[in-house]
């Protein structure tokens, strides 16, 4: 009995049952009558959205097909321009070849002096000076560079101006820069009509259509219609701007080649002349240490003789001092009160002091004389080398000149003929098109 009556809390009573069963009723109900109502908006969304799809279609196919119209028209027009661009291409061609002709011709210049330069670094030790050859030498490689820069800088407007690469585009306001923004603007006009005329030739039966990821967001770098059609006017009044600039780079062309040439002239006169000043200077130079050689080498046979003077004399005073050293040493040999200082103990010894101080000043005047003859040798051996030194240098300098002589033979057949190219107005052309 304590069995049954131990868990009295999970029975329920007769009016919870009820009222359960009457709550699952009431929501049964309820549901049925919010899902009939929702059938019947549902009938009714489908009927008003059947209808608004319908007319958005319609819509959007009207706009598509105004937007397909302004496309075609400014597709025309950029058409027209680019060809005006090309012609105005054309006649920068010329010039632009004349002007590659002027900078070919700098090659020779430039390798000769870079040569020369060269040729000098092979001076050794003391010869290599940076003397005024040098750096008149290092002028005319700064001229050469900056008639090089000048010449590209034309040469890269022109090529700019012509070349259809669009890894020129990082320099502004020129000819192939506005061509290129011209074929880039056109090309994407042809993109945007297929494209518009793709989307105008779609139905809802289409088999091509279906659902995208974000439809609805705005592309990075979209622009208003405003924007588009300001953009395409800039262009075509950027090519007609850039068309009347390439008339003026032509005669810039021209005055920079005859201005190079000029300059360069005159550099290689100054560099002439400080190149024969500096041989005639090496040339007294080397005149100058081979005199000091020959005296030198006369020294140095002078320097001989005396050192072996010095040296038989010195071997001469050795017996002398052998004997006053035997006799004093035979002295010490007296017995008893014999062995007294008399003077000719102290004469002996007299003797003795003097000959070794005669010897010692041998000593040191025939080391000051061997010194003095290696100072001279080794003074000797730099002058020689010093020598050989400036006879190569003086050899180069002699090669230097020889290579230099290239460049006025090249000056003599050198021309720069003009090319004469017609100038063309572009303003009333393109503006009669723009309008």
């Amino acid at each position: 009995m304590a069995t049954l009556s131990s868990k009295p809390g999970l029975k329920h009573s007769v009016t919870d049952w009820d009222a359960t069963n009457k709550l699952l009723s009431d929501i049964a109900e309820y549901r049925r009558k919010a899902s009939h109502d929702i059938c019947q908006e549902g009938r009714a969304l489908r009927n008003e959205t059947a209808n608004k799809a319908s007319w958005l279609e319609s819509d959007s196919n009207r706009r598509l097909s105004d937007r397909i119209h302004d496309i075609s028209h400014w597709k025309e027009l950029l058409e027209f321009c680019v060809q005006e661009v090309d012609r105005e291409m054309d006649a920068l061609t010329l010039s632009k070849e004349a002007a590659e002709r002027a900078l070919a011709s700098l090659t020779l210049p430039l390798e000769v002096t870079v040569d020369c330069l060269t040729m000098r670094e092979g001076r050794r030790g003391s010869e290599l000076v940076s003397d005024l050859v040098e750096v008149e030498l290092k002028k005319e490689v700064r001229v050469i560079d900056e008639a090089q820069h000048a010449l590209q800088q034309q040469i890269d407007q022109s090529f700019e101006e012509l070349c259809l690469s669009v890894t020129f585009l990082f320099r502004h306001s020129l000819l192939q820069e506005a061509r290129h923004q011209l074929t880039l603007d056109l090309q994407n006009k042809m993109e945007a009509l297929d494209a518009d005329m793709s989307c105008l030739s779609l139905t809802v039966t289409s088999s091509e259509i279906s659902l995208k990821p974000q439809p609805t967001r705005i592309p990075h770098g979209s622009s208003t219609p405003q924007q588009w059609v300001q953009f395409s006017h800039h262009n075509v009044t950027r090519a007609q701007q850039e068309m009347q600039a390439s008339q003026q780079l032509r005669e810039n062309i021209s005055t920079t080649r005859v201005q190079v040439q000029n300059e360069l002239e005159a550099q290689r006169t100054v560099l002439q002349f400080a190149l024969r000043k500096r041989t005639h200077n090496l040339e007294q130079a080397k005149d100058e240490l081979q005199w000091q050689l020959k005296t030198t080498k006369d020294q140095i046979m002078d320097m001989e003789e005396d050192i072996r003077g010095l040296e038989d004399d010195l071997q001469a005073k050795m017996s002398p001092l052998k004997l006053s050293h035997t006799r004093l040493e035979n002295r010490t040999k007296r017995p008893g009160m014999d062995l007294c200082w008399d003077e000719v103990q102290s004469g002996l010894v007299s003797e003795a002091k003097q000959l070794e101080g005669i010897i010692q000043s041998l000593h040191e005047k025939l080391s000051q004389a061997q010194h003095s003859l290696q100072d001279l040798r080794h003074h000797e051996a730099c002058m020689l080398e010093d020598l050989s030194r400036k006879q190569d240098t003086l050899s180069l300098e002699t090669r230097t000149q020889e290579i230099r002589q290239r460049l006025f033979t090249a000056s003599q057949k050198q021309s720069y003929p003009i090319a004469a190219v017609p100038l063309t107005n572009y303003s009333k052309r393109l503006n009669g098109k723009v309008a």
